[in-house]
């Protein structure tokens, strides 16, 4: 049976091989499609990534380990009809040593140009959930909390004790992902 979390929430996942499932519906009224990207930040102990191939995004979709495989560009958030729009698969066991936790985060694409944020989308997820058999480990839902964001830290997988957990982050910014490779870097 799936948990749902709260902000701030952890579960351990107790499995090797993962998918993040994000999901989100537009609000049709902006004029404008809208092109939610997903991203994964994996970081060594001091938060950074060892090197760019680190960092798993639309023009980079497989990690330099190969335990980190992007999802596919879902330009107008209408790849699926109540389920997941973006899907990033991780392999546990395949990930590096020096990693120690995968930051997943979700922006808007052109946001400014276009004038969107996060209060103009609605049903944002993030789920975990077994690469095998799909059985949904634990869900985290946005709220109203991002009205003005335009991305979003949903959450991360991080190593505690030679197992890996995941925990609910739900950080907004008004920033583009550019921001975030500046961050990490």
């Amino acid at each position: 049976m799936a948990i749902n979390l709260q902000k701030g929430q952890r579960v351990g996942i107790g499995l090797s091989k993962v998918c993040v499932g994000l999901g989100w519906d537009p609000n049709d009224s902006s004029g404008h499609d809208f092109d939610l990207d997903a991203s994964a930040f994996m970081l060594n102990s001091n938060g950074k990534l060892p090197k760019d191939e680190y960092f798993v995004f639309y023009n980079n979709m497989l990690s330099a380990d190969g335990s980190v495989e992007g999802a596919e560009d879902d330009l107008t958030g209408g790849n699926s009809d109540g389920g997941d729009d973006e899907t990033i698969t991780v392999d546990l066991n395949k990930v590096s040593k020096e990693i120690e936790e995968i930051v997943f985060l979700v922006t808007i694409h052109e946001s400014e140009a276009r004038k969107q944020n996060f209060g103009q989308v609605r049903n944002s997820y993030m789920r975990i959930y077994d690469a095998n058999s799909n059985e949904e480990i634990a869900k985290y839902e946005l709220d109203e909390d991002f009205s003005i964001e335009t991305s979003v830290e949903f959450g991360r997988l991080y190593r505690r004790g030679g197992e890996w957990k995941f925990e609910a982050l739900g950080k907004g910014y008004n920033e583009d992902l550019g921001f975030f490779v500046g961050k990490y870097q």
